[in-house]
């Protein structure tokens, strides 16, 4: 697979829907926001890689009408996270 980068055709706009990391946590055995917090990890990488491409534009759709129905500690914890 070749992994270099065409920078000719690169992409104006990127959008990602953030989604998953409960079920990481959970195959982990471990609460639903470590998942979060990983997920952050990544979003850092995709936002850095984005900047250095020079994408004009990024959205990460990070929080869903459905995420309300989470409990509410997993919500304060995913807003503390957002937050930062």
């Amino acid at each position: 697979m070749d992994n270099t980068i065409d920078n000719t055709n690169i992409p104006q706009h990127i959008a990602i829907i953030m989604d998953g990391n409960g079920r990481w946590a959970a195959k982990r055995k471990m609460h639903p926001i470590f998942g979060h917090r990983a997920g952050v990890k990544v979003a850092d990488q995709v936002i850095d890689m984005c900047a250095r491409l020079g994408v004009k534009a990024l959205t990460l759709y990070s929080f869903s009408t459905e995420n309300w129905k989470r409990p509410k500690a997993e919500i304060d914890g995913l807003m503390n996270i957002l937050h930062r």
